[in-house]
């Protein structure tokens, strides 16, 4: 059993196998109305010696019996609680702004007790950053993302608009209140990726960009400098 996975704590990419990995399964029926019922406990140890941080998941599944006793999961997780950490939330330099890291760990707190609402602060973070990093303000979100549309590729744009419109969806209620189109934690996820996506390509790309360019600057100036030095000697 070896499975990839990224530590959320360090954001170390690894190999996760038995040395990393435990898992402990608790059977239950109790005359409950879902009947029989698996509560499955995870746990993973990052390998990263500097980090050796570990997470907690417990998940509930409905559960059967197969030929020779043994108990299998017979559907997806009913229900998925990340303990620790409380959710998957990627750790961003602190030079990224406060209030659109604010919004962006919110939404992933609140990613599968309330899609709607991880939907709605993912679209709010999309604005901030749109505001912040390219300083385009107008009334709405829409046009905002408008006057961007030659600023970035097709595809990217083409999903930036899809997180506004599923934000509208998630923020506001239809004409007819009966119809009710909810959001779903895997599309909440989606949108979380996205802003995810943007903040690496948007904000740490670029620093890294400036930081590169001060070296090979600070570089040619102490160049230029030790060769002016050799000849005043």
């Amino acid at each position: 059993m070896n499975f990839l996975w990224c530590c959320p704590f360090c954001n170390h990419d690894a190999t996760i196998g038995e040395d990393n990995y435990s898992s402990e399964d608790f059977i239950f029926n109790d005359n409950n109305k879902y009947g029989d019922q698996l509560i499955r406990v995870e746990t993973i140890t990052c390998p990263n010696p500097k980090c050796q941080e570990y997470t907690l998941t417990l998940s509930i599944f409905d559960y059967r019996i197969i030929e020779g006793g043994a108990h299998i999961p017979a559907s997806k997780p009913k229900k998925i609680f990340r303990l620790i950490p409380a959710a998957e939330i990627k750790l961003f330099p602190d030079y990224i702004p406060k209030p659109i890291i604010a919004d962006y760990n919110e939404a992933c707190l609140i990613r599968d007790l309330s899609p709607k609402s991880s939907a709605t602060l993912a679209r709010r973070c999309l604005q901030g950053m749109i505001r912040d990093f390219w300083g385009i303000k107008k009334d709405r979100l829409t046009e905002e993302i408008k006057a961007i549309k030659n600023k970035v590729d097709p595809t990217t744009w083409a999903a930036i608009d899809a997180v506004r419109k599923i934000g509208n969806i998630a923020a506001h209620m239809g004409k007819d209140i009966n119809l009710i189109i909810d959001v779903e934690p895997s599309e909440a996820k989606l949108l979380i990726g996205l802003i995810e996506t943007l903040i690496n390509d948007w904000y740490i790309v670029k620093h890294k960009r400036q930081e590169s360019m001060a070296e090979i600057i600070a570089a040619a100036k102490n160049k230029t400098k030790r060769q002016k030095d050799k000849k005043n000697n």
